[in-house]
Formats: structure tokens, C-alpha cells, sequence
């Protein structure tokens, strides 16, 4: 297969939501139909055996929640699919963030019961902003839950998108018997109870046919075609280059915990979701079938495997090859650097790949070569753009409560903020270390994972600070040296060694703003 024939093999999507929405069911059941798994773990289970696929880490298992972007990758219908499952509570938004610079489109998954809920929102102005093509599922149809068109509805006023139904559920909760697949035009009805291993369903070519009736009832029959009306006169019909604009999101139906409708959402996607996208460079748009590789770091893991204290670093591959043993120039360090084991990655399963295409995402181990944002090439010097670093919204002092694991303190904190869990401010005038955060939750995880990953016990101190400005200022400015001298209390360092201004309020930050014109002050690192 040649270069350009195994690009348009891939896709790379994320799926987003509120958490609880069943994003990392559906993430499971995607592998299950890909044939990636042969059995789903029940992901409500608390027992640590029966945790999800997509949720290696500890700390994930015991709270039933995702804390770290996923990477998982399966070959269905000869089509390559790289799936980014991302948390979804609004403590870990920055990650997701992140990861949806390194997505080619994403699916929305929206619980049936609770509709469009807030982080949905966030998420979904990042996608559109970004113009991401978008999927919307609407899940947990086994559910009571709000009407079809009602959600339909919720979906176009509180998230912005326009949408049209290629899928419409016959009946809701106790009374759900199937779904009317408007794309391929047959009806699939639920029989199998079983949640774990795919069950046979009946298919129905025709909305006349004999059997149908029987099973779903002459009412429930005329219900249908009332609804298919209806959606014909009131939806937009489906355009795949409006959905790869941005302006037209499909929207699909069913229940990712009983295996319903996740196969018609695969078999749809794999044909409308966009092959490998360009990316924008400092210095141009970078084609994915530009013959010479470039890609960036988009996420970074340390203690994958906590038995190796393994670290790697996440790179979506935008052009080019990525071969094994071959030297790649590090644009920020300005020196190559080669890799004898890249990985491809099933969760926390690996295995080494000798070549990966535009749209793979593949694991290098790191010794601390990389950051968040950092671009590899074998042509051009460039940096990718759009992988910035957010103002945090909490702050506290971080101290050692063991003196006898200074070391192993100091190395975790380093591993954890580049992998950006957070982020280190040192203070200028006294060196004591700040962890800003984008939610109060991500101060559990610190403190979990110093000490399981690393045996090094902290806790942490209230400190108040409103918001996190990234400082830009020419250094030979008299102003600049004056706010530098009156406001030396409130100033510190990022990691790559950055000005940051601390804030104590909206109040102060407006007032040094008045006061020290020459002086600006950015949200985020990337200005």
C-alpha cells in the first residue's frame, strides 16, 4: 500500500463529553465492535479488574472517572482508527484541550436523561472555534429520558450546531425497541440483554414488512413514519462537506452499555469522518502528504507502567513517515534525536512499530527531552501553533512532608507539570513552589500519584492568587523595571522560565494594567 492509500486509511477522532455521559463506555464498545476486544469490563464496576480498557491509571479504576487522555487504536473495515478518549470533568478540561489539537474530528457523547450539560458546552466552543467536524451520540437510550426532538433541539440552542438525524430511536427507556438507521435505511431492534458480548439483532429492509408490525406495533409503526416525516420537512438533509466544514453535525442514537447502535455510528463514521488534516505552522501550512515527517508532542505520560517508571511522550504524526532508528531534528532543542522503540498503543498494551502515517498517534520514551508543544521534523525548522498553556484557577504552596524524599519530591513535580497535570510557578523573591490548576480535583491526583509513583508525601497550602498572567515586556523599559520592583512579591517563574504575574484580584490585575502601560499581560503562555 502506498503512502498516500494508507493516509486516507486513517482517522483520528476524540470523544468528548460531560462526565458520565458513557464516553469511556463507548470508547470500550467501539473496540469491541473494531474487534480490538473480545469482552467489555463493566465500567461502573469499582473493583479494579473490571475497570475500564481506556482507564489505566489507579486513581481512574477506584473513582470511576478519567483523569488522563487514552490512546487507542484498532483496524475495522481496513480503516486505521486512532481514538483519543479524554476526561471529561472540568478539573482535567486542559487536558482535553490539548488533545483536541491532535484530533481530526470528534464525537459528542450526550446522556439521554440529563441533556446538554455544562463542560459539553466548553468542549464543544473549543471544537468550534477549531472548526472540528463534530458527531453527536446521544447515549443511555435503555434509559427514561427526553424526547428525541426535544434533545435534538437542546443540542442546536445550547451548543450552537445545526444538526439532522441520521438515526431516530422507536421508543424511550423501558419502552426503547430499536432504532430507525436513516443513513443505511433499515431498522435494527433490540432483542439481546446481554451487555457484555454483541448479540444478534433483526434487520428490517422496509417499514412495510409483515414482521414489523409484529414487533414493534401498528401505533408504534405510525409513530415512526410520523417522525421520519417530520425530520424530513424540519432537518437539513446530510451533507458530508458541510459536517467537514464545521456547520452540519449529524446526530445518532443509542445505548453504548448494551451495545446498541455503536456499530451504525462506527460503519458512519469511518465513512464521513475526514482523512488526516493540515496543520498551521510559524512558517506555513503543513500538508500531511508533505513527503518529510513533522509532528508535535501533544501530551505527555509519565509511569504508564509504574514496575519501569516508564515516560512517554504522545506525537501526532501531521506529515510524512515516522520511522524507527531514524534521526528527527527537536525544533526546541536544536539537536536530532532517534528512536529504537516507538509505540503503537491498545490502553496500556504497546507494541513497537517500525513505521507510523499521518493521523497515528505514537508513544516515545522520554528522558525528559520533551515538553508539551514540541515539534520533531526531517524538513523544515517550524513549530506548530495552538497548543498553548491556560491561566490556571487555583493556587497553592506545595510542601515537602518528608525531607528524607527531597529528591523524589522534586522529580515527580517535574515529571507531573511536564506532562502538564498542572502547572510550577517559583516565586522570585523567596524560590517556594506554586501549583496552579486548572480544577481542585487535579490536587487529589498530585498528591496520589507522588506518592504511589513516586513515595514522596506532600500537602498543600492555601494561597491567593485570582489569575496567572504570562508577562511580556521589553527589558531595558524604565516602566517595566518599576512594576518589577513594586510588584516583586507577586512575580514568579513558569517551568521554561517565563515572567508570571500572580495576581491577588480582578481588582489588582486592572490596576497594574492602568498603572504599568508598556507591560502586557497574556492568559496564556503561547503569545
Amino acid at each position: 500500500m502506498d503512502f498516500i492509500e494508507e493516509i486516507k486509511r486513517r482517522r483520528t477522532f476524540g470523544i468528548i463529553s460531560h462526565p458520565d455521559a458513557g464516553k469511556t463506555t463507548l470508547t470500550e464498545k467501539l473496540l469491541l465492535f473494531g474487534g480490538a476486544i473480545q469482552e467489555a469490563g463493566a465500567v461502573k464496576s469499582n473493583k479494579i479488574k473490571k475497570g475500564a480498557t481506556s482507564d489505566f491509571m489507579e486513581i481512574e479504576r477506584q473513582r470511576g472517572i478519567s483523569v488522563a487522555t487514552s490512546v487507542l487504536a484498532f483496524v475495522y473495515k481496513d480503516k486505521k482508527i486512532n481514538i483519543l478518549d479524554t476526561p471529561g470533568h472540568k478539573d482535567f478540561s486542559e487536558d482535553t484541550f490539548r488533545t483536541l489539537t491532535a484530533v481530526d474530528s470528534v464525537i459528542v457523547v450526550i446522556d439521554v436523561a440529563k441533556g446538554v450539560e455544562e463542560q459539553t458546552e466548553k468542549l464543544v466552543e473549543v471544537c468550534r472555534m477549531r472548526k472540528i467536524p463534530i458527531i453527536v451520540f446521544i447515549n443511555k437510550l435503555d434509559r427514561e429520558g427526553k424526547d428525541a426532538f426535544d434533545l435534538m433541539d437542546e443540542v442546536e440552542q445550547k451548543l450552537g450546531l445545526r444538526v439532522t438525524p441520521l438515526s431516530i430511536p422507536i421508543g424511550m427507556g423501558y419502552d426503547f425497541k430499536g432504532i430507525y438507521n436513516i443513513w443505511e435505511k433499515n431498522i435494527q431492534l433490540f432483542q439481546d440483554e446481554s451487555k457484555q458480548i454483541i448479540g444478534k439483532k433483526q434487520k428490517f429492509k422496509s417499514l412495510d414488512a409483515p414482521e414489523l408490525v409484529a414487533e414493534i406495533g401498528t401505533t408504534g409503526l405510525i409513530n415512526l413514519k410520523d417522525e421520519l416525516e417530520l425530520i424530513e420537512g424540519v432537518y437539513p438533509p446530510f451533507d458530508q462537506q458541510e459536517y467537514l466544514d464545521g456547520t452540519l453535525q449529524p446526530v445518532l442514537f443509542g445505548s453504548a452499555l448494551n451495545n446498541f447502535g455503536v456499530q451504525e455510528l462506527l460503519n458512519c463514521f469511518i465513512e464521513i469522518a475526514p482523512e488526516p488534516l493540515a496543520k498551521e505552522s510559524d512558517i506555513r501550512l503543513v500538508k500531511p502528504d508533505d513527503k518529510k515527517f513533522a509532528g508535535f508532542v501533544f501530551k505527555i505520560h509519565a509511569n504508564m507502567d509504574p514496575k519501569h517508571r516508564d515516560r512517554l511522550a504522545f506525537i501526532k504524526i501531521v506529515s510524512g513517515t515516522f520511522e524507527r532508528n531514524t534521526p528527527y531534528h527537536h525544533v526546541r532543542l536544536n539537536k536530532k534525536l532517534k528512536f529504537s522503540s516507538p509505540n503503537a498503543f491498545f490502553a496500556e498494551k504497546k507494541q513497537i512499530v517500525d513505521i507510523s502515517y499521518p493521523g497515528d498517534i505514537v508513544g516515545i520514551h522520554d528522558t525528559g527531552n520533551f515538553k508539551i508543544g514540541d515539534t520533531l521534523t526531517s524538513g523544515d525548522i517550524l513549530q506548530f501553533k495552538g497548543i498553548p498553556s491556560f491561566s490556571p484557577e487555583h493556587f497553592r504552596f506545595i510542601n515537602n512532608n518528608d525531607p528524607l524524599k527531597s529528591k523524589q519530591l522534586a522529580k515527580g513535580i517535574n515529571q507531573l507539570m511536564d506532562e502538564g497535570v498542572a502547572q510550577l510557578f517559583t516565586l522570585d523573591l523567596n524560590g517556594r513552589k506554586v501549583i496552579g490548576t486548572v480544577g481542585a480535583l487535579q490536587f487529589e491526583v498530585i498528591q496520589y500519584r507522588l506518592l504511589h509513583e513516586y513515595g514522596a508525601k506532600c500537602s498543600f497550602e492555601n494561597l491567593n492568587v485570582y489569575k496567572a498572567c504570562w508577562v511580556e515586556a521589553k527589558s531595558e523599559s524604565t516602566n517595566f523595571n518599576e512594576f518589577q520592583r513594586i510588584k516583586q512579591k507577586f512575580l514568579a517563574k513558569d517551568k521554561s522560565g517565563k515572567l508570571v504575574f500572580l495576581a491577588d484580584s480582578a481588582f489588582s490585575l486592572q490596576m497594574t494594567q492602568e498603572k504599568f502601560k508598556e507591560v502586557k499581560f497574556h492568559y496564556t503562555s503561547e503569545y
